[in-house]
């Protein structure tokens, strides 16, 4: 299993959201998400955090918090743990993505992104500022096959 970040950047009633339209080979191709990337070794998640923000945007994060851990299983691809974060004060100007295109979107606005859909359950955990949670989401392509929350199955398809 993979380890990575993953960081939902705050901008009064927006998100920093990351379209990922560059990369070959990418299981997130197309698909709207936060900013993050894998573990180097070594680093702690809040290092690995800073880090990968810092590489996909410019921005130096002030004030963080880890909001949950994620469980991400789709066929073909190795598995992940994700340290799941959102973060409301930086300094820096945003600059250009390797990865894709960076834009604030209106977090009313995120549903009609085209994202994973497990992404739209930890958003609304997100959005009630749930306490922390552990979701674990399983895929067959793009179709959400599992959602396990703190435990509960919430979604199920065999």
């Amino acid at each position: 299993m993979l380890l990575t970040t993953l960081c939902y950047i705050e901008n009064e009633d927006s998100y920093l959201m990351l379209h990922r339209i560059k990369k070959k080979k990418d299981v997130n191709q197309d698909k709207w998400i936060g900013v993050g990337g894998k573990f180097e070794s070594g680093e702690s998640p809040e290092e690995c955090l800073l880090r990968e923000v810092k590489e996909e945007t410019g921005l130096l994060l002030t004030s963080y918090r880890l909001r949950g851990i994620l469980t991400f299983l789709s066929e073909g691809w190795e598995g992940e743990y994700i340290f799941l974060y959102t973060a409301d004060a930086y300094e820096g100007e945003i600059g250009e993505c390797a990865e894709g295109t960076l834009k604030w979107v209106k977090k009313e606005e995120i549903s009609s992104l085209n994202l994973w859909e497990g992404d739209k359950l930890f958003f609304g955990l997100l959005n009630e500022n749930a306490p922390f949670f552990s979701l674990k989401l399983r895929y067959a392509g793009d179709e959400l096959m599992e959602a396990v929350l703190d435990g509960r199955r919430i979604v199920g398809k065999n």
